[in-house]
């Protein structure tokens, strides 16, 4: 498994299974020498670190990379809506 669990407090999560995938568990845990919680916990924190990177990750392709930096870099002037936008704001 390819990064440690991060170490603070200690909390709590409790959930229901079938007979079967506890024993599931159970055996791979024992495979891994392993407890049931650490393989339970060690797996579900992987899963949910590789499902939230996926999600914070943005992909672009070379063109796509290029032409968004050149947006930041040479960005167009403010359309009319926008100064009249942030006029509003700014009279807040």
């Amino acid at each position: 498994m390819s990064s440690a669990l991060p170490r603070t407090e200690s909390a709590r999560i409790n959930l229901r299974t079938s007979p079967e995938a506890k024993a599931l568990i159970e055996r791979a845990a024992a495979i891994m020498g392993s407890t049931v919680s650490s393989f339970m916990l060690q797996n579900a924190y992987e899963a949910a670190r590789r499902i939230v990177t996926d999600k914070d990750t943005l992909l672009l392709s070379q063109e796509a990379f290029e032409a968004f930096i050149d947006a930041c870099e040479h960005p167009a002037p403010p359309t009319q809506g926008l100064i009249d936008l942030m006029a509003l704001r700014a009279g807040r």
